[in-house]
């Protein structure tokens, strides 16, 4: 099965320095396989059968701590669960010079659309919306200062999320796409 890890608050701001080139590796050692990693802020594709969502973010969480020092939370995602917040994802919405469209990807705790009630939304210039798994956001980038997103930080959901904007949640998902199509036609190239 195809899956994503994405690690919460690593190589941010010079804290929690993971060299993703040494993370692959670590990935690959405890069993992974088809193992990507995308830009530098813990995006990490592979394929694994037979371990449930909750044991592998577990295992990688006690692996990181291990071979990096680190304690990182991990929220694992299926290609199911990425396709289903890629569906409900506006097509329109970009991360670019004009929006700031984010996807905030919730753990299991959190992942309830009562988690709305305690954000800090501006409707006057947020769009908000829950979607099983995931809040997506975004707003003019002009209106940022105004925005909700500012106080996301602090907020009671904030230590139970991990955030990617828009552009780096498609390409993750299309990496994962790839994945599956390699794992199921061995004469695709990758």
């Amino acid at each position: 099965m195809v899956y994503a890890a994405l690690l919460r608050g690593i190589n941010v701001g010079g804290k929690n320095k993971i060299d993703m080139k040494l993370l692959k590796k670590t990935f690959e050692r405890i069993g992974m396989s088809s193992v990507v990693t995308y830009i530098n802020s813990g995006n990490i594709i592979f394929t694994v059968s037979g371990q449930s969502k909750t044991t592998l973010s577990h295992l990688l969480e006690e692996t990181i701590h291990t071979d990096f020092g680190l304690q990182i939370k991990v929220l694992v995602r299926s290609l199911d669960d990425f396709k289903k917040v890629i569906q409900s994802l506006p097509e329109t919405w970009k991360n670019d010079q004009q929006m700031r469209s984010d996807v905030l990807f919730l753990w299991d705790e959190m992942d309830n659309e009562s988690v709305l009630n305690h954000l800090v939304i501006n409707p006057q210039i947020d769009t908000v919306k829950y979607v099983p798994g995931a809040i997506l956001w975004s707003v003019e980038k002009k209106n940022i200062t105004k925005s909700g997103m500012t106080k996301l930080v602090g907020s009671k959901p904030y230590r139970h999320i991990t955030v990617r904007n828009v552009n780096t949640t498609r390409k993750i998902y299309e990496l994962m796409e790839v994945t599956e199509t390699s794992m199921t036609d061995p004469s695709h190239e990758t």
